[in-house]
């Protein structure tokens, strides 16, 4: 059992808790219906056109990260995420990782908003685009030969993941968000170990530009007609 729960991975640990508690209660609640359009859709799922009809709905920017559409989607991204999600907690720490996730995520799903306001879109990927994409950054800022190979292999999953985004029914938008939103989460937070990866003036820059392009996506969004 310490190597399914590890309490050196709370953040981990936690996420994985919350995402399958989300699956269990849509399969309780909906039944064989658990991965239609409408059952996603009532759990949270993205879809831009309802966020421009009803602006107080931009909590599903958040929400689609924890919503799955059927048990392959959800159990893919489960197993991806206890591996590199304590990957990236040990490099992190886990408040900058929760930070990391979450505002991949976010990111992701603006893109969903921005590029393919139509869809209904859901899914961890956003994040976890997000954790590869800051690996990767990494690997050009840190001496440490650890985190150089790790965003080397990291590297390669994000190319080949992006070759099977193009298949019809995947959100390359939301995987594209999400990875630019890691890259820039990977110097606005400090690694342990390689706190000097980047300058403080670096990391504040890198911040402005998540914000500026986040709520200026969302606010070109909002402005476009319907």
């Amino acid at each position: 059992m310490n190597k399914i729960y590890d309490k050196r991975y709370p953040v981990t640990n936690l996420l994985l808790l919350i995402t399958t508690g989300v699956f269990l209660a849509m399969f309780l609640l909906r039944g064989f219906n658990y991965a239609s359009t409408q059952t996603i859709y009532e759990f949270g799922a993205m879809n831009g056109r309802t966020i421009q009809y009803f602006p107080s709905q931009i909590w599903r920017l958040v929400s689609a990260i924890f919503v799955h559409i059927g048990l392959e989607h959800f159990v893919m991204n489960m197993i991806t995420l206890y591996f590199i999600g304590r990957q990236a907690e040990d490099i992190f720490g886990s408040w900058n990782f929760l930070f990391l996730y979450l505002m991949s995520g976010i990111l992701g799903n603006v893109f969903v908003f921005f590029f393919t306001s139509s869809a209904v879109a859901a899914g961890a990927s956003t994040s976890l685009f997000g954790i590869f994409g800051a690996i990767i950054t990494l690997r050009y800022a840190v001496r440490n030969p650890y985190i150089q190979q790790l965003g080397q292999s990291y590297l390669v999953l994000l190319v080949m993941n992006l070759v099977l985004s193009l298949t019809p029914g995947i959100s390359l938008a939301g995987h594209l968000g999400g990875a630019v939103g890691g890259a820039l989460c990977a110097v606005i937070f400090p690694v342990r170990g390689e706190r000097r990866a980047y300058q403080v003036g670096q990391r504040l820059l890198a911040l402005i530009a998540y914000i500026v392009l986040a709520l200026g996506m969302i606010w070109l969004a909002f402005n476009r007609s319907i």
